[in-house]
């Protein structure tokens, strides 16, 4: 009889110790999805984005730097200008990585919407192209 009973005073002292812990911590909450946004931060202009990365890239000194400044001007929903690209193309050929500089003209191919925008590009930095030695993928892998 006296084990019978130890035995129950045992199962109800683990249940009380288990009914305690579990009024500590109490049901998870519902989940709130909340997007936060950067309101604090203004648009910025497609002329002072231009100006933005065209400095940026006029100041750039090592390669890490590079392919951070072009990664960073690449994920925005535009195509560079020129002048950005201009400048990009200097700094890959004065930290002297050409690969970058013919990476750059890939990423605007893939940035652009059509072939005829992609051959304006071309067009407009083709002087650029001419002064560095550049060549495109298509002129370095042609069949």
């Amino acid at each position: 009889m006296s084990f019978l009973t130890g035995a129950i005073r045992t199962a109800a002292a683990g249940t009380s110790v288990r009914a305690s812990m579990l009024g500590r911590y109490s049901a998870p909450v519902a989940l709130r999805q909340v997007r936060g946004y950067a309101s604090h931060h203004e648009d910025e202009s497609f002329e002072a984005f231009t100006s933005r990365y065209t400095s940026f890239f006029d100041a750039v000194d090592d390669l890490f730097e590079l392919q951070r400044g072009l990664n960073n001007c690449f994920s925005y929903d535009l195509v560079p200008a020129p002048e950005v690209v201009e400048a990009a193309l200097r700094a890959s050929r004065r930290v002297n990585d050409y690969s970058t500089a013919v990476r750059v003209f890939e990423g605007i191919k893939e940035k652009v919407e059509n072939q005829g925008q992609y051959e304006k590009y071309l067009d407009a930095l083709k002087p650029i192209r001419e002064e560095l030695g550049i060549n495109l993928k298509e002129e370095l892998y042609s069949a």
